[in-house]
């Protein structure tokens, strides 16, 4: 269900906030010091005092929701419908009735604060690559504009607009992992591969070259399989699981009409966030979203 009666009660959204923000405590964001006082209010949300560097803050401050004028329960429910149901930022800015520029810039200052996850590989691995067109959108051009070419085929490279992205399935840990690269070569598949528990990891690939240097390297145990002639080396060798996360990942891009290169990352990341958030309550899906970029 949708946490409503905190998008509707500025009261809950700085309840939440306060109970989100010092789960471990109050302590000041500027020293770091726990000797922290109340000092009165600011608006709805209560404000402090520290002993040590006696500045005053409130719950707002030093967290991606300060220095707004806008509500802060309108910024709940952007970034709510933003990671629950990928809404774009112009269908945003019509819902909470804030400038389109406003929301962009709050949504990417959230998305910013998303850390990106740790990847730590069991196995067996499975390891496959997906295209992105994503260019120069939201820079000033300095050419004419370019087509984006959705449908256009083939590999590319971060400098041709097409940066490749990586997609891991651990089937040990049941993880999956996304991550944008400059392009694919042997360099970035060992960095990606090297977060691993065993001495040998049994990794799981299709035909393509760049994974051919793996056959020679004892630390790795590859196994592909070569689409075009469907045969594989046995039952469990493939990848259908990055093939249907790459067909998520399409689709979670599709309704921002094409994506700068520079916020691939982010996108991908607030990607990551909806996967764990996807089977979760309303309540508890809004607090796990704040507590990732809090």
């Amino acid at each position: 269900m949708i946490p409503l009666k905190t998008f509707v009660s500025e009261h809950r959204a700085a309840n939440l906030l306060a109970q989100i923000r010092w789960r471990d405590g109050v302590y000041c964001p500027r020293c770091r010091a726990e000797s922290v006082i109340r000092y009165g209010s600011y608006r709805v949300f209560q404000r402090y005092l520290c002993k040590d560097c006696g500045r005053t803050f409130n719950d707002k401050t030093g967290t991606v929701f300060e220095h707004s004028a806008v509500a802060l329960r309108k910024w709940f429910l952007a970034v709510y419908a933003y990671i629950r149901f990928n809404t774009s930022i112009r269908q945003l800015d019509v819902e909470i009735e804030v400038s389109f520029k406003t929301v962009y810039r709050r949504v990417q200052r959230f998305l910013r604060a998303l850390d990106a996850p740790r990847i730590t590989l069991e196995g067996p691995v499975e390891i496959d690559e997906l295209y992105v067109n994503a260019g120069k959108k939201g820079r000033e051009r300095d050419g004419r504009s370019r087509s984006r070419g959705l449908s256009t085929r083939g590999r590319g490279t971060y400098h041709e607009d097409k940066p490749p992205v990586f997609i891991l399935a651990d089937r040990g840990t049941g993880e999956t992992y996304l991550h944008p690269a400059k392009a694919a070569e042997e360099s970035m598949i060992r960095l990606l591969l090297d977060d691993r528990q065993q001495e040998s990891l049994s990794v799981y690939t299709d035909g393509f070259r760049a994974y051919e240097p793996l056959d020679e390297d004892d630390a790795f145990d590859r196994q592909y399989v070569v689409h075009g002639d469907g045969e594989y080396a046995d039952g469990d060798v493939h990848v259908n699981t990055c093939e249907s996360h790459a067909s998520l990942a399409r689709r979670w891009l599709s309704p921002h009409r094409g994506v700068s290169k520079d916020n691939l990352t982010r996108y991908l990341r607030a990607l990551q966030l909806r996967k764990r958030v996807r089977r979760k309550p309303g309540d508890k899906a809004l607090k796990t979203i704040l507590e990732t970029a809090l």
